[in-house]
């Protein structure tokens, strides 16, 4: 073996840097095909997101139509994620360019990732807590609750969909049908009642993630990669949000729709949407 010992531009000698350096980057033994890589995972997605628009179209355009009662009737339309990233379907549909103004995003922190990633797990398997939230929220008769969770399982999920109907509330369901049946009766994440999303919503959108959410496989790694959860949740909710706004414009009322704050006039046109909304949404 060569031990010539030249400096780096750090100060390490190449026999340190050797010595430092991961055995997963050494390329001379393992070759990495980004392309591929890419090129694979783009078709799984895009195999499971034409999946969804093949089989939920009726269940997308009845959930707009109730969107679409409320913002006409200048409504609010609650949005919630109850469980680690699937905080991030109610985001994706809040306060967004091209979204409707209406949308009133329940971010709770006891789920939320950024207060901790087990702290999160923990809340949202807590019999109890999503009655909580719901309540905390001031949700009664007549309003209309969004409810998003890849799995469809969790305790604070189903105890938010079971307080909801109680108050009187109406609820689009977004989760992964075969998930929660395929999902074991005894598997600790689940509420006390075995329910799943599916069973106690209105209107339900199957999301269709898979057992484990990872999609991906590659040669040498023994546990599967890629995540499409987030793709899912986030394509349903936007084609939920399009088609809504379309069914506003068709009935011959006016869509309120945030324009991006970085393109020209957009602080302008939010301004008087603030104005209507800002003490009626909770977290503007």
């Amino acid at each position: 073996m060569n031990r010539r010992t030249t400096r780096s531009r750090a100060g390490a000698t190449d026999v340190e840097c050797n010595r430092l350096r991961p055995p997963y980057s050494r390329l001379d033994t393992h070759i990495v095909n980004t392309a591929e890589i890419m090129a694979t995972y783009l078709e799984i997605v895009q195999d499971h997101l034409q999946a969804i628009t093949a089989t939920e179209t009726e269940a997308i355009t009845a959930a707009a139509e109730l969107i679409a009662d409320r913002v006409i009737a200048d409504q609010l339309v609650y949005a919630y994620g109850p469980g680690g990233h699937s905080n991030l379907a109610a985001q994706e549909v809040f306060f967004r360019a091209g979204g409707l103004v209406n949308v009133s995003a329940i971010l709770d922190g006891g789920t939320l990732l950024s207060n901790g990633a087990l702290r999160s797990m923990a809340m949202e398997r807590l019999p109890g807590y999503g009655r909580l939230v719901i309540d905390d929220n001031g949700l009664g008769e007549g309003d209309l609750l969004i409810l998003v969770n890849a799995y469809g399982i969790n305790a604070a999920l189903i105890d938010s969909a079971i307080r909801a109907r109680e108050l009187g509330v109406e609820l689009i369901g977004i989760s992964s049908r075969s998930h929660g049946d395929q999902t074991a009766a005894s598997h600790p994440a689940r509420h006390p009642s075995k329910l799943s999303l599916h069973d106690v919503v209105d209107v339900h959108i199957d999301c269709k993630v898979p057992i484990g959410d990872a999609v991906l496989t590659l040669d040498g790694v023994p546990d599967n990669v890629g995540a499409v959860s987030t793709f899912s949740n986030a394509f349903v909710l936007n084609c939920l949000m399009a088609t809504a706004i379309s069914t506003v414009a068709a009935r011959g009322s006016s869509p309120t729709i945030w324009r991006s704050a970085n393109a020209p006039q957009g602080d302008q046109h939010n301004a008087t949407f603030l104005k209507r909304f800002q003490d009626r949404v909770r977290w503007l």
